[in-house]
C-alpha cells in the first residue's frame, strides 16, 4: 500500500561549528579557491549613492568578541530599491548594485567592517515607509538557528519605522541604532545576550 509523503518535514537543526567559513567564505578560512568570492562587495565603485563605513563587533553574554562569526548583509540601493523581483521596482536598480555581502570579524580583533552605500528609505504596503536600515543574519559557532536583526542609522528619521515601532519597550529600539561616530562612519556593536542585548527578528 503506497505511504503518503510528507513534504516540508522540519530537520533538526545544528550548530554553524567551527568551518561555517570554509563553507560559506574560504577565503577568509584561507582557502584561495574562487576567483570572485560571493558576497564580497554590496556595490560597485561607482555605484551612485553616499559611501559609508560600519564598524563593530559581535559580543557574547561575557563581553567578549565572537571572532568566528559570520554575517549576511542584504539592502536596498540609495534609492530604497531593492535588486530582487521580490521587489517590483528591482529592474531600476542602481548599477552595479548587488544589495549583499558577507563579512567576517577580524580574526585576532573580533572587529567587523562594513564597507557599502547608505541606502535610502524603503516604500512598503499600505504606504508605510522603513527608514533606511540594513538587514543583518548572523551566525557562529554555538548558535542553533542564525539570528536576524536590523541595522538603522542615527542620524536618520527613524520614528516612524513599522519595525522599530513594533518594539513595545522603546529603550530596546536603540540596540537597532548604529552610532554615527563621524561623516560617512558609524558604530554598531551587536550584543548577543546581558544587558543591552541587540532585538532580535523572528523572520
Amino acid at each position: 500500500m503506497p505511504q503518503p509523503l510528507h513534504y516540508l518535514k522540519e530537520t533538526p537543526s545544528q550548530t554553524a561549528g567551527p568551518y561555517v567559513h570554509i563553507g560559506l567564505a574560504p577565503a577568509a578560512a584561507g582557502f584561495d579557491i574562487y576567483r570572485r568570492e560571493l558576497g564580497t562587495q554590496i556595490a560597485a565603485d561607482d555605484t551612485p549613492g553616499p559611501r559609508v563605513r560600519i564598524t563593530g563587533r559581535v559580543i557574547d553574554g561575557m563581553g567578549a568578541p565572537v571572532k568566528d562569526a559570520l554575517i549576511e548583509i542584504w539592502q536596498a540601493d540609495a534609492n530604497g530599491i531593492y535588486p530582487h523581483p521580490g521587489d517590483p521596482r528591482h529592474a531600476d536598480a542602481a548599477p552595479g548594485f548587488r544589495g549583499f555581502a558577507r563579512v567576517i570579524p577580524d580574526f585576532d580583533s573580533g572587529e567587523f567592517t562594513i564597507d557599502t552605500i547608505k541606502p535610502g528609505p524603503v516604500p512598503m504596503t499600505g504606504g508605510a515607509v522603513a527608514a533606511p536600515h540594513l538587514n543583518l543574519w548572523l551566525v557562529a559557532r554555538g548558535i542553533n538557528l542564525g539570528l536576524s536583526t536590523r541595522l538603522y542609522f542615527g542620524d536618520e528619521n527613524n520614528a516612524a519605522d513599522p519595525v522599530l515601532n513594533l518594539i513595545e519597550q522603546a529603550d530596546r529600539r536603540q540596540t537597532l541604532i548604529a552610532e554615527r561616530t563621524a561623516d560617512g562612519l558609524y558604530r554598531f556593536d551587536i550584543r548577543l545576550q546581558g544587558d543591552n542585548e541587540t532585538v532580535f527578528l523572528d523572520v
